[in-house]
């Protein structure tokens, strides 16, 4: 027999008893698609902390927490330091970063701004970081600095204060927050009054050249500024009270990475080296393996309701080898061989769990979308309202939809194989009489 003859002759078989074959694929089609919905809540939540992580740090970027030799105590990073950890494999930048600890008062054209965050950097290195601008450049020269995205909200005049502490008071009295200055600060001189330990006010005019990008979350609001190194030892009190100019230490050390496939070798050298690192791979292969974990459970966990469905199928297939034994004792009374004969019902087995695959898929993907959509509105609704949630409940890759099918389509085929193999061993005489 042909295999377009083979076909054909399953496809009638199974239009005789469309009823009994379609709730077998029925049960097959809600566990594949069980398997499918289960696993991509696993996928859909590492795929969501991922992309927030990601969003949070910069891929290349290796942040330096301190040095620790042997049989040493850790300590923070100097300038001695940094010349080694530049001339470290794979190394593109090494930011420096000193905040200065003391509160700071901005003042502009009669609007001010209190307690931003003053951040004292090497300039030339960010620029080698790619340090992202939303509009203007970097800082040249002493007297110029990079301000955050909202840092012009932040600037109040003296009506806008008294409405934005009205605000602060009763949030929920229908006063509405200030919006601050809402033009473009580029080339425009800001006065920082810095107030020191001893209660003395420093004033220092800067001019804004560039401003940050904007932040990867709606929620988060960017109002710190960039000071160039070069005014580090000029502000060196407002840091530390006890700087030492021959040997700095610095608030926060990063090196970058040439490319994001080079972050790993950097991390493992710097470690050799005893200085105490943290790299965004570190904490993904961790997430990683917390998730892949996470996922197998919820596979095995579907896969027992794929397993729940092959009961259905091995009784539908028992059932038609039943009700065809006198067809199966004339195949064999003309010929045809006990393999051919299996074939047939694994054939058929296997139709079953090919098209309770397939349903199965196109009805996973239409429930992780209506997920997608609905849960985060649930969640948001909860919470008392908000900023939209960006969450992603379900994500179903291409190596699930695999995995999924191919545990259905087995599944489905061992199943058939135990009545595929009773349907061999039929004798033809007792067959011819309706006998089994």
């Amino acid at each position: 027999m042909k295999l377009k003859d083979q076909i054909n002759f399953v496809r009638q078989n199974i239009k005789k008893n469309r009823l009994r074959v379609f709730t077998t694929v029925l049960a097959t089609t809600m566990g594949c698609s069980f398997l499918i919905v289960l696993a991509s809540v696993g996928f859909g939540f590492q795929r969501s902390v991922t992309e927030e992580i990601q969003k949070q740090q910069v891929l290349t970027e290796v942040t330096i927490n301190g040095l620790q030799k042997k049989d040493e105590e850790a300590r923070p990073v100097t300038s001695k330091q940094i010349n080694d950890i530049k001339n470290t494999e794979n190394v593109k930048a090494v930011v420096t970063r000193n905040v200065i600890n003391v509160p700071a008062r901005a003042e502009f054209e009669g609007r001010t701004g209190q307690n931003f965050l003053s951040i004292i950097t090497d300039m030339e290195q960010e620029k080698k970081a790619s340090l992202s601008l939303d509009r203007g450049r970097m800082p040249e020269k002493p007297n110029e600095i990079v301000v955050g995205y909202h840092f012009g909200s932040q600037l109040y005049t003296e009506k806008e204060q008294a409405q934005l502490e009205q605000f602060n008071s009763n949030p929920e009295d229908g006063a509405k927050k200030p919006e601050g200055y809402k033009e473009d600060l580029l080339n425009k001189k800001v006065t920082f009054v810095y107030t020191d330990e001893n209660e003395k006010e420093q004033a220092y005019e800067f001019t804004v050249t560039g401003v940050s990008k904007k932040p990867a979350r709606d929620f988060m609001e960017d109002t710190n500024v960039m000071i160039g190194q070069n005014m580090l030892k000029e502000l060196a009190p407002l840091v530390d009270p006890e700087f030492d100019p021959n040997e700095i230490t610095y608030s926060n050390v990063m090196a970058y990475a040439s490319s994001i496939d080079q972050v790993d070798g950097l991390t493992k050298a710097l470690k050799e080296k005893g200085y105490l690192v943290y790299s965004i791979t570190e904490e993904l292969e961790s997430m990683n393996l917390f998730f892949n974990a996470f996922k197998i459970g919820l596979i095995f966990v579907g896969t027992i309701a794929v397993l729940i469905a092959s009961i259905g199928i091995f009784n539908t297939m028992t059932m038609a080898v039943t009700e065809r034994t006198q067809q199966i004792g004339i195949m064999k009374a003309i010929g045809a061989q006990p393999k051919m004969i299996r074939r047939l019902f694994l054939m058929e087995s296997a139709w079953i769990g090919v098209a309770g695959s397939i349903i199965g898929v196109v009805i996973s993907y239409g429930i992780g979308w209506a997920a997608n959509q609905i849960v985060p509105m649930i969640l948001q609704s909860t919470a008392g309202g908000g900023a939209p949630l960006e969450m992603q409940i379900s994500y179903i890759p291409l190596s699930l939809v695999l995995i999924a099918s191919a545990i259905s389509i087995g599944v489905a085929i061992l199943s058939g194989l135990r009545p595929a193999v009773k349907a061999t061993n039929i004798d033809v005489l007792s067959a011819l009489r309706r006998e089994i």
